[in-house]
């Protein structure tokens, strides 16, 4: 089914029900809309689309921030017949018109905080976008651009039937662009099968139902936080769409909305484990009974991190989510709340997918040895848009060279290893940053940690950490020492930095600036 067919099937049997929440703590605002409200607004903006020239298959970029409109938006720019061209809202101005040049869209709709940045390149833009769209106070919108209440007002005096194109599960439905972060970002082309399957997966692993609320906090732009929150979509389920990460706010907001399922990145977690430790956050403040479910993607999950997490929330229900922008998000490979036995694994296949590890020749390798994962189901996407190159050099046969090393065990759990590009090689010997960072994670001092690798002359790279400590904790160099010194003598880290680890949207940790930055620190001390 057409997600825009679920939507309308939402709309008819749902109607009158809450479908969207939108929470913005820095201003005390609460919005919200019904499944009615959410399925008429999208009718207005795609009958909009239509009227300014878009056809099927024409792209619409959607360049915003989370806010109770973006959905709607989304699924109008589907129900135009166009593709969809959600772009992160953390982009400069140089890869917003990367972006543009590379999907040529016809219309731009995006919100005040990126009038600096459209300005900066509109000549560039304006080779391809014929229609601004803005939303934001009016008082603020540029001249070059049209208002979306005014537009919206104009709709409503209407009838509501449009000429909206037929569309089937294999039209190409939306581009989204890769972080950029290890490079220029490329263009994701997802089909309409691709988010339909989304639906089915997210759902068939963590049995949404109708009476579920799920709490949205990472960026809408990716495909992680939207594809879970398919989930709950499918079966007209209510989602909080929250516009702030302090844990006090995402307490509340599961306290206060009777939330049931959040998906959290690494270091909210650990914010929030930080929090309810300082006493920062009184759990006894809060009505959490209902909350049933947290769980993780987007990044290796440390143990330590869900160990602490149990003792504090026994009663819920934990799951690992693995998968790639190019996997249609989240659920390729996922642990299952059965399984908190093998917590630290990122699980086995998904509903409907398969994997496979392999060595550079593509062929599988043996139980137990690190190879590079590939996937294959209906979630992989169509291509890297317009790019064919890169495109033959990730799919091969129906599967998706992940770029990840990984293992399985003898019970058919993956175990993630680390990025293929980031493994470091030091004297001969392969180093995985991520067991390192496992490993340092556990100290109770530790807040965040990254490994890296950094240039040789004897060894060839050597593995260098950044550990970000608790927030009012000190530590000595000789505290680090003996506790990496549980470590084999070669996965030792030889050079240790103290700073904040940065990270995207998404959680993942940006090595790149990493490495940039550390190159030009001083160290705080070397073992």
């Amino acid at each position: 089914m057409i997600i825009t067919e679920i939507l309308e099937r939402n709309a008819r049997m749902y109607g009158n029900d809450i479908a969207l929440i939108e929470r913005d703590p820095y201003h005390n605002i609460r919005k919200e809309i019904t499944w009615h409200q959410f399925n008429h607004l999208s009718h207005l903006m795609s009958k909009a689309f239509q009227k300014r020239g878009i056809q099927k298959g024409d792209r619409v970029v959607q360049l915003m921030t989370n806010c109770i409109e973006w959905l709607p938006l989304y699924f109008g720019i589907l129900r135009s017949g166009a593709i969809v061209v959600p772009l992160n809202f953390r982009f400069d101005a140089t890869s917003i018109q990367h972006c543009v040049a590379s999907a040529k869209p016809k219309i731009m709709c995006f919100g005040q905080e990126f009038i600096e940045r459209i300005q900066a390149g509109k000549h560039i833009l304006d080779q391809y976008v014929h229609t601004y769209i803005f939303w934001g106070s009016k008082d603020q919108c540029p001249d070059f651009a049209e208002h979306w209440d005014t537009i919206e007002q104009q709709e409503n005096t209407l009838p509501l039937e449009s000429n909206e194109p037929n569309l089937n599960l294999m039209d190409d439905a939306a581009i989204y662009f890769t972080s950029g972060t290890t490079g220029t970002p490329k263009g994701v082309l997802l089909t309409q099968r691709n988010l339909e399957h989304a639906c089915y997966v997210e759902n068939r692993h963590h049995f949404q139902t109708h009476s579920d609320c799920f709490l949205c906090i990472p960026p809408l732009y990716h495909t992680g936080a939207k594809m879970h929150w398919f989930g709950n979509f499918i079966v007209g389920a209510k989602a909080v769409i929250l516009k702030g990460v302090k844990p006090e706010w995402i307490l509340e907001a599961i306290s206060e909305e009777q939330v049931t399922i959040v998906w959290l990145l690494v270091p909210w977690a650990l914010d929030i484990l930080f929090a309810i430790e300082s006493r920062a956050c009184k759990l006894s403040s809060y009505q959490l009974d209902q909350w049933r479910l947290m769980h993780i993607g987007a990044q290796p999950v440390p143990p330590s991190l869900i160990k602490e997490w149990k003792k504090i929330f026994p009663h819920h229900q934990y799951d690992t989510n693995y998968g790639l922008t190019e996997s249609t998000g989240p659920g390729c490979v996922h642990l299952g709340i059965e399984n908190r036995h093998k917590i630290g694994a990122i699980g086995k296949p998904g509903f409907d997918w398969e994997t496979c590890i392999i060595n550079d020749e593509l062929s599988p390798v043996s139980q137990g040895k690190v190879g590079e994962l590939m996937v294959r189901g209906p979630g992989v996407m169509k291509a890297y848009y317009n790019n064919p190159e890169a495109t033959n050099a990730v799919l091969k046969n129906g599967w998706l060279l992940t770029g990840d090393m990984a293992k399985q065990d003898k019970d058919g759990f993956i175990w993630l290893v680390d990025r293929k590009k980031d493994v470091i090689i030091t004297g001969g010997e392969n180093i995985y940053p991520v067991e390192i960072e496992d490993f340092i994670q556990g100290h109770p001092k530790i807040q965040d940690v990254a490994v890296v690798g950094l240039p040789s002359q004897r060894l060839g790279e050597i593995a260098a950490a950044i550990i970000q400590l608790k927030p009012g904790i000190t530590i000595s160099k000789e505290e680090i020492i003996t506790y990496c010194q549980q470590l084999p003598r070669y996965k030792q880290p030889r050079r240790v930095f103290f700073d904040q680890i940065p990270r995207n949207p998404t959680g993942k940790i940006e090595k790149n600036k990493i490495r940039k930055k550390i190159s030009g620190m001083s160290e705080s001390f070397q073992i």
